[in-house]
């Protein structure tokens, strides 16, 4: 069986050895590029840690700054991992959402401490300084990378599609969702998926996924990897996604 990892590639490394290590085949078709904002630079004065919502955020601001002190509250567990490989030495996860950072940093950190920076990209899901602002909290966004959607499908996945060979796709944001289903979309190959099985890190990615005619559509039981991972091995035990 063959899986297809849309994630931006230095993101597809961690899953695509998690979906290699169940025997299955990985083809990454990265369908964002991630790349830095022109003269961004990091206002880290006064700040008391540091708030991540995407693995990329967090790869941006070690880039730009060198501290590796502040303590660091991510979104999930693969951007707590991606911290502690930079060097952060006090890092939580909140295992979810932009909701559960929210109230994992309104548990944790006391607003009179300084300043949170956000490390962020030009466009990013939910409001993460609306939600702490009205607990008090200063969020200073850095917007330090950009995500560029591709524009056309590689030759490499229209014959992959064509030819009937992808039986399943992992989709991790709704920008993803939607860039897939508009590829596809005006390709005129949506007529290709009737066989693929296709899951969704949240009910956002899912419902982006929707409108197009798959296998099937199966959604995580909460944002994170390993839940779509076990969403992956519950149809793996039955035989196969379907």
């Amino acid at each position: 069986m063959r899986a297809l990892v849309t994630r931006p590639r230095e993101d597809s490394e961690t899953v695509a050895r998690a979906l290699a290590e169940r025997g299955l085949e990985v083809m990454i078709e990265p369908l964002l590029d991630i790349a830095p904002v022109p003269g961004a630079t990091v206002d880290a004065a006064g700040a008391q840690g540091i708030l991540v919502t995407s693995a990329n955020g967090i790869r941006a601001l070690a880039r730009l700054l060198p501290d590796r002190d502040l303590p660091v509250w991510t979104v999930g567990d693969a951007s707590a991992s991606i911290a502690r490989a930079l060097g952060y030495g006090r890092v939580e996860s909140a295992g979810g959402d932009v909701e559960t950072l929210a109230a994992l940093v309104a548990k944790r950190v006391d607003p009179a401490g300084g300043a949170l920076l956000h490390a962020a990209g030009t466009v990013n899901a939910g409001d993460l300084a609306g939600r702490l602002g009205v607990l008090g909290f200063q969020v200073r966004r850095q917007v330090l990378y950009r995500a560029v959607t591709a524009a056309v499908l590689t030759p490499e996945l229209r014959t992959a599609l064509e030819s009937g060979t992808i039986d399943l796709a992992l989709f991790f944001s709704p920008r993803t969702a939607a860039t897939f289903v508009r590829l596809v979309t005006d390709a005129g190959l949506t007529g290709t998926l009737a066989r693929v099985t296709a899951y969704g890190l949240s009910a956002n990615v899912a419902a982006e996924l929707a409108s197009l005619s798959w296998a099937g559509l199966r959604q995580a039981a909460e944002p994170t990897q390993a839940a779509l991972l076990a969403a992956l091995d519950d149809d793996l035990t039955r035989g196969r996604p379907s």
